[in-house]
């Protein structure tokens, strides 16, 4: 008598993993908009001067 090894996924483990896949990109979306805000609060705090110093002027602040 053969016996062949199971060589596929348990029923359900590539559900889990894009369930997993989609959390892990939320997460990643969630961190990346929240770093994009910081800077954008940190840029509009400084002076036209300091802007000007970095090559930024305030419309560009929006863009990054």
């Amino acid at each position: 008598m053969a016996t062949t090894a199971n060589i596929h996924a348990p029923l359900g483990a590539a559900t889990i993993l894009h369930v997993v896949d989609t959390f892990y990109a939320i997460y990643d979306n969630a961190v990346a908009w929240n770093e994009t805000r910081k800077t954008r609060k940190v840029l509009s705090e400084l002076s036209d001067a300091q802007l000007d110093d970095i090559g930024l002027c305030r419309a560009d602040i929006s863009d990054v």
